[in-house]
């Protein structure tokens, strides 16, 4: 994909997202929001579009700018492989002062076949960064050459981090796997039951928890977009019949456009929470179509959610009614206040950033009246809302773990760092067991004590 402002301005305004659907001036703030200098780290295009791509294992991904691009936050996220760990080695071509006056080209083409020679990879990505962008350095022609010297797929990602924000860097990524991968390859096998999981990046093995559940149903999960994948599965992805759009923001260039293209229909859906899986499950058994599918779905459905029943009775007994606040963003803002609705417990407050319009209106119909949402928050504003609605506990990503511990409250990870599963039926029970053991830890009765010297002698 070259990086043109007309191409840009399509990923801006894709017709598919949410946000732009019910926006009247069609403007997605989210993800038109320009990364600021100095606090780039997590926000920027570059960012998202690895976060997108380097979870296909035995690719290799290439980072050509300075060292410290390579420096990004995949690194601290929790994605899982069952074979190659290729993806999880960095390669840079660390450019010099030199090679910014001088031009980096040449500089890529040689780390391309090095890496060809040393790793033999099925593919090499070769991610832009702002300085290779502003330079001029031409990926897309260096890439179709060392292509065409190694035999290897060699594919351009022009994801300087300056032209938008993280879920603009997924758009990019979607979109160099739609322009360079998607359709190059074609599978062993086909059959009517073959459907690809879009978003979901296997963060501490939770695909592992739901592949078995569509075993069990007789449904062959084609492609992996991108947690735990090949590079030849998703080459072969345009031969499911069903695309599953796990975090319906992200990548939802992709579900759009493998609809017009390759006439595969996509819905969205989530594996977390007890209520939320199994309606995942019923809309991808209807959508295949299949009477006989709908009456495994249902039987299945019904042994999965009776032996959790049994498993979770013991933690539901002990969470019920504990009021927590949740501030995480896109579909785990309400997939996760779902989860913990299941477990009896009461969510008084969540966020709803990089959450699309459907997502806000079921959101607050979970809440109810009193819920409090927020679009926006720091730690002061975190801080406020647990001592107004008298918390129990917050469930946020790891850089929040500071905040609950200022509030002396236990604190549940919820993000890409942690390494939890919490998808699934088996997932509800793990999420069950942190919460627990989070909330009855002894530590707390210690630090909520007031200080020997703070307390008066009788």
């Amino acid at each position: 994909m070259i990086a043109t402002q007309g191409k840009i301005n399509q990923l801006l305004t894709e017709s598919g997202c949410e946000h732009n659907q019910h926006s009247q001036k069609k403007n997605n703030k989210s993800c038109r929001q320009q990364a600021q200098p100095g606090a780039a780290q997590g926000g920027c295009a570059f960012d998202g579009a690895m976060i997108a791509l380097v979870p296909i294992t035995d690719a290799a991904h290439l980072v050509h700018g300075p060292i410290a691009c390579s420096g990004n936050s995949w690194g601290s996220r929790g994605s899982l492989s069952s074979g190659s760990s290729l993806y999880k080695m960095g390669f840079t071509t660390d450019l010099t002062e030199n090679d910014i006056i001088f031009g980096g080209e040449k500089r890529l083409y040689k780390a391309i076949l090095e890496i060809a020679d040393k790793y033999n990879p099925k593919a090499v990505f070769v991610y832009a960064t702002c300085v290779t962008a502003l330079i001029g350095d031409d990926i897309d022609a260096i890439c179709k050459i060392a292509a065409k010297k190694t035999g290897l797929p060699v594919i351009p990602v022009n994801s300087a981090g300056f032209v938008g924000s993280k879920n603009l860097g997924n758009r990019i990524g979607g979109e160099a796997l739609l322009d360079h991968v998607v359709g190059t390859a074609e599978p062993a096998y086909t059959t009517s039951y073959d459907i690809n999981l879009i978003g979901e990046y296997n963060i501490a093995g939770e695909i592992w928890n739901i592949l078995p559940l569509f075993d069990k149903l007789g449904i062959r999960v084609l492609a992996k977009i991108t947690g735990d994948a090949r590079y030849q599965e998703v080459a072969c992805a345009h031969r499911a019949k069903l695309n599953i759009m796990i975090c319906s923001k992200a990548l939802i260039n992709m579900g759009r456009k493998m609809e017009e293209k390759y006439n595969i229909p996509y819905i969205e859906g989530s594996f977390y929470g007890v209520e939320d899986v199994n309606q995942c499950l019923r809309n991808t058994a209807e959508k295949l179509g299949n009477i006989n599918l709908q009456w495994r779905t249902e039987k299945l459905i019904a042994e999965e959610t009776a032996a959790l029943d049994v498993a979770l009775a013991p933690y539901r007994d002990r969470l019920k009614g504990k009021r927590v606040v949740v501030y995480t963003g896109g579909v785990k803002s309400w997939s996760i206040v779902s989860a913990a609705k299941d477990l009896g417990m009461e969510v008084t407050a969540t966020s709803t950033k990089k959450s699309t319009e459907e997502d806000k209106a079921r959101i607050q119909q979970l809440l109810g009246g009193n819920g409090i949402t927020l679009e926006k928050g720091n730690p002061e504003e975190i801080l406020r809302i647990i001592k107004e609605t008298n918390a129990d506990m917050l469930i946020a990503g790891g850089r929040n773990q500071y905040t609950a511990l200022k509030a002396r409250i236990p604190f549940l990870d919820i993000n890409q760092e942690r390494h939890h599963r919490y998808a699934g039926y088996v997932g509800m029970i793990e999420m069950a067991r942190e919460l627990d053991e989070a909330l009855h830890s002894p530590v707390w009765e210690q630090i909520r004590k007031s200080a020997p010297w703070k307390v008066k002698e009788k």
